[in-house]
């Protein structure tokens, strides 16, 4: 068990602006690798296969962080804000919804060892 968290980034594009917001979300990737605590930072996009079913967020990236702090960092970066601000919340962004999420692998009620 680890201290880390996944992250699942999922962007509904508006119509007809899938390949376009894919562009400007890839742009995002190497600085964030760059980030203290980021482990995995990958864009990418929903495929057919018949071991899946689609949905209407076909945009991911899957995240790992070392920890909740490194993750929280990230969110504060000018890069990353500004992305939100123009893509996601204004009226002309490319992105009709998101859902971002977080995950840990540990269990319920882990007895973590205390290390001082």
């Amino acid at each position: 068990m680890t201290r880390r968290v996944y992250v699942l980034a999922q962007f509904k594009p508006k119509p007809g602006k899938e390949a376009e917001l894919f562009e400007v979300l890839k742009a995002l990737e190497p600085d964030s690798y760059r980030e203290q605590g980021c482990i995995q930072y990958m864009l990418t996009r929903q495929i057919d296969h018949p071991s899946a079913t689609r949905n209407e967020y076909p945009i991911v990236f899957n995240e790992i962080w070392e920890n909740a702090d490194a993750w929280a960092a990230h969110g504060t970066r000018k890069q990353i804000q500004h992305f939100f601000e123009t893509q996601v919340q204004a009226e002309s962004g490319l992105v009709e919804d998101a859902i971002v999420t977080a995950y840990s692998d540990e269990g319920y009620h882990y007895d973590s060892p205390v290390y001082e």
